[in-house]
């Protein structure tokens, strides 16, 4: 029997067996749509992770309070040996490398102008800080350059943050009260976006002392700092560490992360979750090689006459045995596809009624889940189809 007239025999007993042939080939289909979803989302979610943390470039470094070990907090939830101040910030201006210096700070107040307010995150911050977080200015300027232990009574606000308090008028020379200062608003960032869920858009920019003074607080939350060029950022955190280290009097109570890092950081995590959901997944799969094995297990034993007719045709076992094993790979392979089908199917509606859902496909994930499909029909047809061949064709022809 020739391959061609071995498919054609294939497809014809599937065809002839609809329901149990959609049966059997269901659960695999369910094990690949389930594959390719996960994955998808797995994939997508790191990319807009990475595309999150890109948008600030590469040469920045954070530097916390607390080792990471510890748990150190700054501010209201916690503390540490040494506090994190302006001025650690200002000494490591002073590490070779480094081209900018944001002693950063943060709280929720409420902002409030002609009537209307908002409560929203303020970050206290200093004059570099749109050079360090790639931020432009879309009306006035940025804060003034001056001594970050000064306090100043202007502000900057956040595009929607100034949409929302003075709609389409120009907020520039007006003023707003946060909580229960009086701020000069001297401009209006361009829009951002969100970080992990913060909107930099709604949110207002002070200089970092007035911050502090407005929180009660006496520590920085970090320390943000831009090297010179990606080369430098091994220099420069060891710089950091040296600097920082001699000023605690000798105690490693800070925690210095590169943009690398966490990006990196991220990007194990995503992984080991994925690689978790897809083994999920999985078990779909293997299920659907059960209910192969099963209903060929059973067609083995419905068609013992056909077979014998086959062998006294002249098919020999190993003709048998290829044909039921072709069987099961077809089952699989069409669940596969539709499967697959079924899971691209599924992202495309998804990105239509809910656009910002981070999905990607990764086409080496198709194709992954494809070949385990045919390796599941070949592994579940294997058995039954030497059980066809093994038949005694003259025992065979009696049954029928």
């Amino acid at each position: 029997m020739g391959t061609l007239d071995l498919f054609r025999f294939v497809v014809g007993s599937l065809a002839g067996h609809r329901l149990r042939s959609v049966l059997s080939a269901l659960g695999v289909a369910i094990g690949v749509a389930a594959v390719v979803l996960l994955t998808s989302l797995g994939e997508g979610t790191r990319r807009y992770i990475v595309g999150q943390f890109s948008q600030f470039g590469t040469d920045l470094v954070a530097v916390n309070p607390g080792k990471i070990k510890t748990l150190g907090i700054p501010g209201v939830l916690g503390g540490t040996t040494h506090r994190l101040t302006i001025d650690d910030a200002e000494a490591l201006r002073r590490v070779p490398g480094v081209a900018a210096v944001v002693p950063t700070t943060f709280g929720q107040a409420r902002v409030e102008a002609g009537g209307r307010g908002r409560s929203v995150y303020i970050y206290g911050v200093t004059h570099e800080m749109p050079a360090v977080w790639k931020i432009g200015v879309a009306q006035g300027s940025f804060l003034p350059e001056l001594d970050p232990h000064r306090r100043g009574n202007f502000a900057v606000l956040g595009a929607k943050l100034a949409r929302e308090l003075f709609g389409t008028d120009s907020p520039l020379g007006r003023r707003v009260r946060v909580g229960g200062a009086s701020l000069l608003v001297i401009g209006v960032m361009e829009p951002k976006g969100q970080l992990l869920g913060f909107d930099l858009d709604d949110c207002a920019f002070m200089p970092v002392a007035t911050a502090m003074d407005l929180f009660n607080q006496v520590e920085l939350f970090e320390i943000d700092i831009l090297a010179r060029s990606t080369a430098a950022i091994p220099g420069v955190v060891a710089g950091i560490t040296s600097v920082l280290t001699a000023r605690h009097r000798g105690n490693d109570d800070f925690t210095v992360t590169t943009q690398t890092e966490m990006l990196d950081t991220f990007g194990r995590i995503i992984g080991i979750v994925t690689v978790a959901v897809t083994a999920i997944a999985g078990i779909s799969l293997f299920v659907g090689a059960i209910g192969i094995l099963t209903i060929m297990w059973i067609s083995v034993h419905e068609r013992t006459g056909e077979i014998g007719l086959l062998r006294a045709l002249g098919v020999t076992e190993r003709g048998v045995e290829r044909l039921f094993l072709w069987e099961a790979t077809v089952l699989a392979a069409a669940g596969g596809l539709a499967g697959a089908g079924f899971g691209l199917a599924v992202q495309g509606l998804a990105r239509a009624f809910v656009p910002g859902l981070p999905l990607a496909t990764p086409p080496e994930a198709v194709a992954a889940a494809l070949a385990m499909s045919l390796a599941v029909g070949v592994a579940a047809g294997v058995i039954p189809a030497r059980r066809a061949a093994a038949l005694d064709p003259v025992e065979a022809l009696r049954a029928e």
